[in-house]
């Protein structure tokens, strides 16, 4: 950590304290509409009640200010995704791939076992293409369309999205934060991959189980409405398996190790071009224009990137699903990481991340204790710097020598980090991730949080690991 003050643990949990209550109060008093605004703010109150402690430690207001710029820095990416997530998810509307993905998967997924799908499928995209967020800008965003049809809950379907985009994400070669938790503890990313088994298996099939159990109870009633909606869908788009070229295109080259961003502009730019292609009597009714001239369809094509889209059917269920907010409907989402930002900025200038990892570090006094350690560090870097990759780095860098030292390989250290890292910080609502994925599938944090089961419960699998000293590996 680049900080060198020195505070003491008490003073350093304050500002930590005053935020968890006041977002409390907000999201009691807000409820669902706190992101709109006043959550954002609430991070800005936290960030100035930190910077006062700091002025009180003799921190400068310039060294602040620049812990804050390298906070904002590591983010440009991020921002930039959700941007173009934004603009994409509007063009594939647009262009009927979104609702092609509906028509075809109402016909094939059935309420029984729609959950358990929703894990699987978002499982194989995510390993294949190493991304969580890729999966959720595609399959997840068609996966909740379709369970909002079947009348299943989208706190659930969310929730079994992310648990299976998660797993991906945590076990495929390709992931970044694989990649990462790897690199910071020393250890050999295939051996880290192997040893992640251990906790991340037993944890998606916990996930499984619940979501067969509960599907099993699913009402039938929605699917008698199915001939319905398929045919309004068929009146408003064209349908054809065409569409399907475009997400086929994306997830092959996000796979092909292809950065984010350029797959997502060829994506957003090929489904405006399928737009006028397989949806030329939608864009002149939507428009009420008689003909497509090139100035009609540059003004079409930029309003449903850039705005708000909205395309109504004979169908009031449809209409919900068929609205895209475009890059726009992404600022709140990227409001809210800045303001993120902005708190763990100052949180670092002052020391209070190193003084609350060091403080646990020192805590621990035996093995289930480093563990319990390094799971703690995590949580906490992930609620105050709301990054899940410090999350892994500050953790990783603290804990490193700690680990040696009592003679366990890094692969402990690796996989603590990424089950205790990586998939809780989707669960933060400031965290970009938590951030990210309710701004991408619609649905609050607050409304997946407990559904997302493969996410909390892998650090709690990988402390009843340690805890009972299985496979507890050594340093040969």
């Amino acid at each position: 950590m680049k900080s060198e003050k020195n505070i003491p643990l008490k003073l350093a949990l304050l500002p930590l304290i005053f935020l968890v209550i006041l977002l409390t109060i907000n999201v009691y008093v807000f409820g669902n509409d706190a992101l709109g605004g006043s959550n954002q703010f609430i991070l800005l109150i936290g960030g100035v009640f930190a910077a006062i402690i700091g002025f009180s430690l003799k921190v400068s207001y310039k060294e602040m200010v620049s812990s804050v710029g390298e906070n904002l820095k590591s983010v440009t990416g991020a921002i930039l995704i959700l941007l173009f997530v934004g603009a994409l998810a509007g063009t594939w509307l647009l262009s009927g791939i979104i609702p092609a993905m509906i028509y075809y998967g109402i016909q094939i997924l059935h309420p029984s076992y729609f959950f358990v799908a929703c894990i699987i499928i978002a499982a194989l995209i995510s390993i294949a293409t190493g991304s969580s967020w890729t999966t959720s800008a595609t399959v997840g965003i068609a996966l909740i369309g379709i369970g909002k049809t079947m009348g299943l809950d989208s706190g659930m379907i969310a929730g079994a999205v992310i648990s299976g985009a998660y797993f991906g994400y945590k076990m495929s070669p390709l992931s970044d934060t694989t990649n990462l938790a790897a690199a910071m503890s020393g250890s050999n990313l295939f051996n880290h991959i192997k040893y992640m088994t251990i906790t991340t298996f037993p944890s998606i099939v916990i996930t499984i189980l619940f979501f067969g159990i509960v599907g099993f109870f699913q009402s039938y009633a929605a699917i008698t409405q199915t001939d319905t909606l398929l045919n309004s869908i068929s009146e408003k788009f064209s349908v054809t398996p065409l569409l399907f070229i475009v997400p086929a295109v994306v997830i092959f080259m996000i796979a092909k190790k292809t950065p984010p961003l350029v797959a997502l502009i060829i994506g957003t730019l090929l489904g405006g071009l399928f737009a006028f292609i397989f949806q030329n009597e939608l864009l002149l009714t939507l428009n009420n224009y008689e003909i497509l001239s090139w100035k009609n369809s540059y003004r079409i094509l930029l309003d449903n990137i850039t705005s708000s889209t909205v395309i109504e059917t004979s169908n009031p269920i449809l209409n919900e699903l068929f609205i895209s907010g475009g890059m726009k409907g992404m600022l709140d989402t990227i409001w809210l990481i800045i303001c993120a930002m902005v708190f763990g900025g100052i949180m670092d200038s002052i020391g209070a991340l190193k003084s609350i990892s060091n403080s646990l570090l020192l805590w621990a006094k035996n093995t289930f204790q480093l563990f319990l350690s390094t799971v703690a560090s995590c949580l906490t870097i992930n609620i105050t710097a709301s990054d899940q990759y410090l999350s892994l780095v500050v953790p990783g860098k603290m804990f490193e020598k700690a680990y040696k030292k009592r003679g366990l390989a890094p692969e402990n250290l690796s996989r603590t980090l990424e089950d205790s890292g990586t998939v809780t910080s989707v669960l933060i609502p400031w965290n970009t991730c938590g951030a990210y994925q309710s701004g991408v599938l619609g649905v609050p944090v607050v409304e997946y949080f407990i559904f997302a089961i493969f996410n909390w419960i892998s650090p709690l699998t990988t402390l009843f690991v340690a805890f009972v000293s299985y496979k507890i590996k050594k340093i040969v």
